[in-house]
């Protein structure tokens, strides 16, 4: 009679690690899908690669907080609307998404840490 290990649950695992060009490669299509998504990207990509390497962790925290915050300012400029001004300030918020998301999927790819400006530290 052998004594057999017992069996291992594939979903209990701890999470293995990304190579560092796959952090770069999901680091770069999160920003960039928050050009197109808004903060779904940024969401998902925290829930589910936030253990699997310092890099993505610190890119995806940063732009899900930047996303949230441009969600904001979008709620308050569609508010504003009533009054004529929301309309500006909605360009505004779609103009600072693609500049900013750009820039910061740009230094993703590169390997770069990068921070967004106007940005509201919600998650930590």
């Amino acid at each position: 009679m052998t004594d057999a290990p017992p069996p291992t649950n594939p979903y209990s695992a701890a999470p293995q690690p990304l190579s560092p060009s796959d952090e770069r490669l999901w680091a770069t299509l999160i920003h960039v899908g928050g050009i197109f998504f808004g903060f779904i990207p940024a969401l998902v990509g925290y829930l589910v690669l936030k253990d699997r390497g310092a890099f993505i962790r610190s890119h995806t925290l940063t732009a899900l907080n930047f996303q949230l915050t441009m969600l904001i300012a979008l709620v308050a400029g569609y508010i504003l609307t009533l009054l004529f001004i929301g309309i500006l300030v909605i360009i505004a918020v779609y103009i600072v998404i693609l500049i900013f998301g750009i820039i910061a999927a740009i230094a993703a790819n590169k390997g770069e840490n990068y921070k967004y400006p106007l940005s509201i530290q919600f998650i930590k």
